[in-house]
């Protein structure tokens, strides 16, 4: 049984990365897309931003709409999806045509990352259930920060089309795994929509939205503009900037395997001290930000927290609502997609306004702001109510 799940996981943790990697890799490969298809780069972008607003807005709907269905057949419809858009991409010469085929997708990005969250979570004990999802959530911080600079290479090193290619064989592999070695896993007792969307009804999913658009402000506000930083205020070279990208992303997927642990045993104090333990790094990476041995330490310890961070998110809001967990999987994609979306605006106006090295204060506000609402929740729902919550509902 350990090992059958153990399989799960790993097909979960893959097919998470294929999904974030189809999202996020073409970052590392947008020059090349705008010299093929003849486009600006902010025109490329759209690429980009477009993919993340659809998420964000099919976050709470399209899990709660596939949430009666059988998971192995919506996890095998979504990469299929992915597949075909990911072929389609490969051999188009047209852009519009290539920005509907990552548009499409889009809208089927929340349903299998929800969907991954909550079928981990299921697969053991509610106790080793953060062990579980923060294993899946290697597939998120490898698709958000490893599949980039991959993507890169492949491209620089052969075609744009080879690193599409790339995309196609991650997602087509997670369609034949999951067909092959998923059990079926019809749903056992169906929520009606009424009472999943009734959770939003509850002040303590609604704070714990909030924290999740904070937290998320607060990582990605900064990260988003990180290799910016590194170039103007510690003045490192290129190549090593990528060394140092390397490190975050490596950094985040140790944080994902430190957090289920510390999750699993007091998560509320842990959420508490988060804040604190993050705004200490930023305070440093302002004082100390100009200098590259004391910036790639910083830049170590603050991809494990980038890496806590994510989980803690998952956790916060999947906690509030154990009720409908499909639902609540897909109000955290959403609410992290609003938060990266705020910090990189809030962090871009800083930057423009006092210099790049002031980009830390969106991660500080951030921070602080989170902390009201993580107070206020921890006081509402106190720990044995959780508890007891958790019983009644499930």
């Amino acid at each position: 049984m350990t090992k059958r799940n153990n399989l799960l996981i790993f097909i979960l943790t893959v097919g998470v990365f294929g999904i974030l990697n189809t999202e996020m890799g073409v970052i590392g490969i947008l020059p090349a897309i705008a010299e093929h298809f003849h486009v600006s780069i902010a025109k490329a972008g759209w690429l980009v931003s477009l993919f993340a607003i659809v998420v964000a807005v099919s976050g709470p709907t399209m899990p709660l709409l596939f949430s009666a269905i059988n998971r192995k057949k919506v996890m095998l419809l979504v990469l299929g999806v992915f597949v075909l858009g990911n072929i389609v991409s490969i051999f188009t010469t047209n852009f519009t045509i290539l920005l509907v085929a990552r548009i499409i997708p889009a809208f089927f990005h929340p349903i299998y990352c929800s969907m991954a969250f909550t079928v981990a979570a299921a697969s053991v004990s509610k106790e080793e259930a953060p062990k579980a999802v923060s294993k899946v959530f290697i597939g998120v911080s490898a698709g958000m920060v490893v599949g980039v600079p991959i993507a890169s290479f492949i491209e620089s090193v052969t075609s744009l089309q080879m690193a599409m290619v790339f995309f196609a064989i991650v997602n087509a592999f997670c369609f034949i795994a999951t067909l092959l070695f998923v059990p079926s896993m019809p749903v056992e007792e169906r929520l009606s929509y009424g009472t999943q969307i009734s959770v939003l009804k509850k002040s303590i999913t609604w704070l714990s939205i909030v924290t999740v658009i904070l937290l998320n402000s607060s990582v990605f506000g900064v990260y988003s503009y990180l290799a910016d930083y590194l170039k103007t205020v510690t003045n490192i070279p290129t190549n090593t900037i990528s060394i140092i990208l390397f490190v975050y992303g490596g950094a985040n997927i140790i944080g994902n395997i430190v957090a289920g642990k510390i999750l699993s045993k007091n998560a509320n104090k842990f959420v508490a001290v988060f804040p604190f333990i993050l705004g200490i790094v930023y305070i440093l990476l302002f004082l100390f930000g100009q200098f590259t041995l004391p910036m790639a330490f910083i830049t170590l310890i603050w991809g494990i927290l980038g890496g806590v961070g994510g989980n803690i998110n998952q956790y916060w809001l999947a906690s509030s609502a154990p009720e409908a967990p499909d639902f609540a999987n897909g109000l955290f994609i959403s609410s992290c997609n609003v938060g990266t979306t705020i910090g990189a605006a809030v962090g871009g106006l800083f930057i423009s306004e006092m210099g790049t090295q002031y980009v830390v204060l969106v991660g500080i506000l951030s921070l602080i702001l989170s902390l009201v609402t993580i107070f206020l929740r921890n006081y509402i729902y106190i720990p044995t109510k959780q508890i007891s919550s958790k019983e009644f509902t499930l």
